[in-house]
C-alpha cells in the first residue's frame, strides 16, 4: 500500500508510545510500517531529493506535531515518550488524531499562530490552484522553521545554567560582538554582581561593553527582574545590557525596559530560537534548494 500521510500516522504513533518507555524514531519505524502493511519497497521509498525515506520523513513530522501539542515529550537526544496529556487522549479513544484535532490544545494553537505570523496561512486544498509554487515553497519553509525553533527552545530549556550561558555567549560572538571565544569565556558568569551573568565587548576593539543576564525561566520574566538588572548596570556604570530568557517577558517588564536611560534589549525564548537558526548555533543545514529563472541577457543576440 502507499505510504500514509503524516496525519494518518499520528494516532498509531501515539499508541506505539503508550508503554510509557523512551523511544527513538528509528526503533519505532519497523512496527509502524508493519501496522500500515508497508512493503520493503514502501519502507525504502525516498523523497524526491533522494536523501531521506518518505515514511521516515512523515513519521518525523507526525512526531513533531504531537510534540507541539504536548502529547509527546522529549526525554533526550533523539528520544521521546508519551506525556500525561497523550495518555489522556488515548483514554478518550479518538477515531483519528490530526491537525484539526490538535487545535484543541493551547500549545499547538500558539505554534500554529507563530507559523502564520512568519508567512501566510498554510495552503489548503482549495487554495492550490490560486497559489504560486513560490508561495507554496515559502509556506512550507516557514512551517519547517517554526517546528525547528520549537524543538530548539525545548532543548535549550533542558540544558544546565552553565551550558546556557556559554550558548548565549557563543551566539553573541557569532552575531559580531566581542573579540574571541576565549576572551568571552573569561567573563561568562564571572561578574558575581547580582543580575549580571556575563560581559562582552560591543566590538573587537572593546570601545564599549555589554552586560548580559542569561536565565532559563519557566514563567514570564516580570518587571522586578528587569529592575534588578538595570540596577546592576547602574552599579557598574554601564549603559547597555541584554537580558536573555527561555520564556517571555511581561508587558510591565517590556514597558520598564523601554523607559529607562540604559539601553536594555530583551530577548525572549522565541527570539532566541530564531537567532540560533539565523546564526547556525545548534543547527545544521540538511537541504538547500535554489530557485532559478531564465537569464534573458544570455539569450539576447546582438
Amino acid at each position: 500500500m502507499p505510504v500514509p500521510d503524516f496525519q494518518s500516522i499520528m494516532l498509531p504513533l501515539l499508541r506505539h508510545c503508550a508503554d510509557g518507555q523512551e523511544h527513538s524514531k528509528g526503533d519505532i519505524l519497523p512496527s509502524l510500517g508493519k501496522e500500515f502493511g508497508l512493503s520493503d519497497a514502501d519502507m525504502t521509498e525516498l523523497l524526491p531529493t533522494g536523501r531521506q525515506g518518505k515514511f521516515d520523513n512523515r513519521v518525523g513530522w507526525a512526531k513533531s506535531y504531537l510534540k507541539q501539542a504536548g502529547l509527546l515529550e522529549t526525554t533526550g537526544r533523539g528520544l521521546f515518550r508519551i506525556s500525561e496529556r497523550g495518555r489522556q487522549v488515548l483514554r478518550e479513544a479518538p477515531h483519528r488524531v490530526d491537525m484539526k484535532y490538535l487545535e484543541r490544545f493551547p500549545e499547538y494553537q500558539a505554534f500554529k499562530s507563530r507559523t502564520r505570523e512568519r508567512a501566510r496561512a498554510p495552503v489548503t486544498a482549495g487554495e492550490i490552484d490560486q497559489t504560486t509554487p513560490e508561495e507554496m515553497l515559502e509556506s512550507g519553509y516557514q512551517a519547517l522553521r517554526s517546528t525547528l525553533a520549537a524543538d530548539i527552545l525545548q532543548l535549550v530549556k533542558g540544558v544546565s545554567p552553565a551550558f546556557f550561558e556559554r550558548l548565549v555567549m557563543q551566539l553573541l560572538l557569532k552575531m559580531g560582538y566581542g573579540g574571541t571565544r576565549d576572551d568571552a569565556g573569561q567573563v561568562v558568569g564571572k561578574s558575581g554582581d547580582g543580575g549580571i551573568d556575563g560581559i562582552i565587548n560591543e566590538d573587537r576593539l572593546g570601545l564599549d561593553v555589554i552586560y548580559i543576564q542569561a536565565k532559563r525561566w519557566d514563567g514570564d520574566v516580570g518587571r522586578p527582574e528587569i529592575q534588578k538588572f538595570v540596577g546592576a548596570l547602574a552599579g557598574n556604570k554601564a549603559s547597555k545590557g541584554v537580558f536573555i530568557t527561555t520564556s517571555g517577558f511581561s508587558k510591565e517588564a517590556r514597558a520598564y525596559a523601554g523607559q529607562v536611560n540604559s539601553k536594555v534589549v530583551l530577548i525572549d525564548g522565541a527570539m532566541l530560537a530564531d537567532l540560533m537558526i539565523d546564526y547556525n548555533i545548534g543547527v545544521s543545514t540538511r537541504e538547500t534548494y535554489e530557485i532559478k529563472r531564465v537569464d534573458s541577457d544570455f539569450f539576447a543576440e546582438d
